[in-house]
């Protein structure tokens, strides 16, 4: 009898955020990097108003939200559940002499209506850099969207970032790994066709690739309404720090809804 194999749990994903490569890969990306010029130009947009207090899930060592506040956002209540990345957030944060943001350890898909999570409601949330994908499991990813959802005030925007799997570069990879699964030889440690669990000098990451068609059905079934997508290299020539650091990604845009929705294609 073989022995079982653990499957990949959000213990497992928090574990590897705090873990000291992990982290060290993030907290220079906060004091290098900084925000990107594609995260600006839709933030920009869709958040015009500054003094909105804004939510942002998945801050990570704080690189969006101490970006956002040079750019003149005052009112942001950054979480993460990676207990040491929101650590190294605070931290940046008092070195650079700033007041004013809340940075908080706590779980995206658990209710984040009640304090310390106290600007009810939010004019609007963030989840960057992909933070939704690495949540393992498509009910969990939806229970993350209906949290937001519910922290957030009538008619707000919400952005997040995916990684395609519909990439044309990608497809014949996608393929292999569609037959792998059809055969039951994929890594047993993944939960759902288009998770991915690797390692590098980094440490180890899960991300979950969605294709279109699963992003508008768990936007839909959380009351959110696409409003507009495009990927990074659409929206803005990044820095070759940036390219350096992240992959190109899809960008999303969804309005809060109070009523259920039909997905848009």
């Amino acid at each position: 009898m073989e022995p079982s194999v653990e499957k990949i749990t959000a213990a497992t994903v928090c574990a590897d955020f705090n873990a000291i490569n992990t982290v060290l890969h993030y907290t220079r990306a906060a004091h290098f990097i900084g925000l990107w010029k594609s995260e600006l130009v839709l933030i920009q947009k869709y958040f015009p108003d500054q003094t909105v207090p804004l939510l942002e899930a998945g801050c990570g060592a704080g690189r969006v939200a101490v970006g956002l506040w040079h750019q003149g956002y005052r009112q942001i209540t950054a979480f993460d559940f990676a207990s040491e990345l929101v650590e190294q957030a605070i931290n940046l944060a008092q070195e650079q002499g700033i007041t004013g943001l809340t940075f908080l350890p706590a779980d995206a898909t658990q209710p984040l209506t009640n304090p310390p999570f106290n600007h009810q409601p939010y004019g609007g949330a963030l989840f960057m850099f992909n933070g939704l994908m690495q949540i393992p499991g498509r009910a969990q990813r939806r229970a993350a969207l209906t949290a937001l959802h519910q922290a957030c005030r009538p008619a707000a925007h919400f952005i997040f970032t995916t990684h395609d799997r519909e990439d044309p570069a990608d497809l014949k990879e996608w393929a292999k790994e569609a037959a792998r699964w059809a055969r039951g030889e994929q890594n047993p440690r993944l939960l759902e066709f288009g998770d991915r669990y690797f390692s590098d000098e980094t440490g180890n990451t899960f991300m979950h690739l969605p294709d279109r068609r699963e992003v508008l059905e768990d936007l839909a079934a959380t009351h959110w309404v696409h409003v507009e997508d495009a990927t990074r290299n659409e929206l803005a020539s990044e820095t070759p720090k940036v390219r350096n650091f992240s992959d190109n990604c899809r960008f999303w845009v969804a309005q809060k809804s109070s009523t259920p929705t039909s997905p848009t294609k």
